[in-house]
């Protein structure tokens, strides 16, 4: 599936990946291939990205993911940097 990490002032990540693990407002859950259409707000914390080269994790504060047709469009609030 395609994946978009974006805030408002640049894009974070653009590519494939094979499972995607976000910090749901109510709760963790995970997307992968074939996942149904779904619009979620994102709580603040790790968002996990696997790809073929491995794992990524970006750190969210807040904002929204929409999954449709193997697209996942990450509007982020902001990226926490440690």
């Amino acid at each position: 599936m395609h994946l978009e990490i974006i805030t408002p002032d640049r894009k974070i990540f653009a590519g494939e990946a094979t499972a995607v693990t976000f910090p749901g407002s109510e709760g963790q859950f995970q997307v992968l291939n074939d996942h149904a259409p779904i619009v979620s707000t994102l709580a603040r914390g790790p968002v996990t990205v696997a790809t073929s080269a491995g794992t990524q994790t970006f750190t969210v504060d807040g904002g929204v993911v929409e999954v449709l047709n193997n697209k996942v469009l990450v509007l982020a609030e902001a990226i926490i940097t440690a």
